[in-house]
């Protein structure tokens, strides 16, 4: 089996040592997925850079977004990701019912947070083919055109992230061990 190195600042390629920083600076640490992400320079630098996008000038709050990212983890079957959105999920306020739910594969009850939990899940599951009704919903609960693009790109960035944990197979952070069920 192949086994990937979860990288420090010290052992970090160098072009890859900036990014690490700037995750860290963000975060408070350096996740485990994204120290073994920095094996490639490229994979690391795309992922913090649209991170630091969203967190920057997102039309998402932070709970939306963490929201999300969960559900896009749930889909794509990333338990190291799933721990991580849910803790940090939770970290935002969003209630352990509706993160529960979201894990589960199932609807927050919540109207808006709903319509945006199915929105990126058909997202994910149709691949970008989503249906007029869940789309329409999407929008009654206030969310515009703008937003129903922008999650494409989050799906993308949090893609990066889940074939990553998929593919390198590291463990869980302190940090995130309650969460990884």
């Amino acid at each position: 089996m192949t086994q990937y190195v979860i990288h420090t600042l010290e052992t970090a390629p160098a072009e890859s040592k900036p990014m690490l920083e700037k995750l860290k600076a963000s975060v408070g640490m350096i996740p485990n997925l994204a120290a073994a992400m920095s094996e490639s320079p490229q994979l690391i630098e795309g992922f913090v850079t649209l991170r630091g996008l969203f967190q920057a000038s997102s039309s998402f709050s932070p709970s939306e977004r963490e929201m999300i990212l969960l559900v896009n983890a749930v889909e794509n079957g990333c338990r190291y990701c799933m721990a991580i959105h849910s803790t940090f999920a939770l970290h935002a306020g969003v209630p352990q019912d509706t993160v529960n739910a979201i894990r589960a594969g199932t609807s927050p009850s919540e109207p808006r947070l709903m319509a945006l939990a199915d929105y990126a899940r058909s997202m994910v599951r149709e691949r970008g083919h989503v249906a007029e009704a869940v789309l329409q919903d999407f929008f009654e609960v206030g969310f515009t055109k703008a937003q129903s693009l922008e999650i494409v790109a989050f799906l993308a960035q949090s893609i990066l992230a889940n074939y990553s944990s998929h593919l390198t197979k590291v463990p869980p952070d302190e940090a995130i061990k309650p969460q990884y069920k």
